[in-house]
């Protein structure tokens, strides 16, 4: 390693160790956000520190080696070992410190929105929301369906999901790792239910994915915020249409607005909203800053245009096409059902070359 890479290790594990301290201090746990944060950089540095702790007793080992070998040769197939070992320690060591996005361990916030296409894009929009759903299912992860505006034919017309890990992510990579990779438009092509020619058409429909934010991460003044409250509104005339449950806030300096609707307590879709709102504000601060720097992290669609596709999910051919590394699977059935591992590790693998390459170039 080099002396710049030896100091940030340094650094790396002065801070693993200081926050193992905090973690054993009672106090600490006083304050569950705080805590959380701790935790979470806790998880994120630990495999860092136990492959730099491999590499000192595999060297400490490997001189032990070889000097025993000068006088029982029996260790010396021990020492050839140990020689061939430390080099693939010291390259997992380089993998793990390289710049990491420093939301990876967060838990996220998803908005769904139908687009070009009409009933139809409702349609697909709630396909992808049961997809992502299903998929979090599977991998054990809480959701929270913060809002859900329905389309006549029970698709979705705009749709937002907390999902949450339970406990701190081994290594930081909680689920931002993870699905930050799906925002944008993705686009479908298929007959549609409503469709009585049995022609394929194309619609489309917008996903995007903010890091959850923590009231420790953005500060919101309650002078800035507007808040009103009317009757929820829905297809078939639920109950939550009976009182004043639903809220709309307005975040005055940005203009962001957030509506709730999906709870029948008042008090319920005001905590949803604020939710979503600190996710929005958040993600908004973090483009600023990127931009200022000159390092805007890869953008995700705002916008249901068609022309802007992440994905293709064609159902003729049962064929999934990422547009952004070229991965074209034959499994959408199995997609939809929430299996996106595949396409999922591609694009980690590729944003993980990506960051490589960049260090490289450093």
């Amino acid at each position: 390693m080099s002396t710049a890479a030896d100091n940030r290790l340094a650094i790396l594990l002065a801070e693993y160790h200081d926050l193992e301290m905090q973690m054993g201090d009672p106090s600490l746990h006083a304050d569950p956000s705080m805590a959380r944060r701790v935790g979470r950089r806790y998880a994120e540095l630990t495999p860092i520190a136990k492959v730099a702790a491999e590499i000192d007793q595999a060297k400490e080992d490997l001189e032990t080696a070889e000097e025993l070998a000068k006088e029982d040769p029996d260790f010396t197939a021990e020492a050839d070992g140990l020689r061939e070992r430390l080099p693939q320690l010291e390259e997992k060591l380089a993998e793990l410190m390289i710049p990491r996005d420093p939301d990876d361990s967060k838990d996220v916030i998803m908005e769904i929105k139908s687009g070009a296409g009409g009933e139809e894009s409702a349609l697909f929009a709630a396909d992808l929301m049961r997809m992502y759903l299903r998929y979090a299912e599977k991998q054990g992860w809480a959701t929270e369906v913060l809002e859900n505006a329905e389309s006549d034919l029970g698709g979705v017309k705009d749709a937002s999901i907390a999902v949450k890990t339970k406990g701190n992510p081994e290594g930081g990579n909680g689920i931002w790792s993870r699905l930050k990779f799906e925002g944008g438009v993705h686009r479908v092509q298929r007959v549609p239910a409503t469709e009585s020619q049995g022609r394929v058409h194309t619609s489309a429909a917008a996903v995007i994915v903010m890091p959850e934010a923590e009231e420790v991460d953005i500060e919101i003044h309650q002078n800035d915020l507007r808040i009103d409250v009317f009757r929820a509104s829905g297809p078939g005339g639920q109950s939550v249409n009976t009182t004043d449950s639903a809220v709309r806030i307005t975040h005055e300096p940005t203009g962001v607005v957030v509506t709730s609707q999906n709870e029948k307590s008042q008090l319920q879709n005001k905590e949803a909203a604020l939710k979503v709102l600190r996710a929005r504000l958040l993600a908004k601060q973090q483009e600023e800053a990127d931009a200022a720097a000159g390092e805007a992290r890869k953008s995700q669609v705002r916008t249901a245009d068609r022309s802007e596709r992440v994905r293709t999910y064609n159902f003729p051919q049962n064929r999934l096409t990422d547009h952004r590394i070229g991965y074209t699977a034959y499994n959408l059935d199995q997609v939809m059902q929430g299996e996106i591992d595949d396409v999922l590790n591609k694009l980690s693998a590729a944003d993980r070359a990506e960051r490589m390459a960049g260090q490289g170039e450093q």
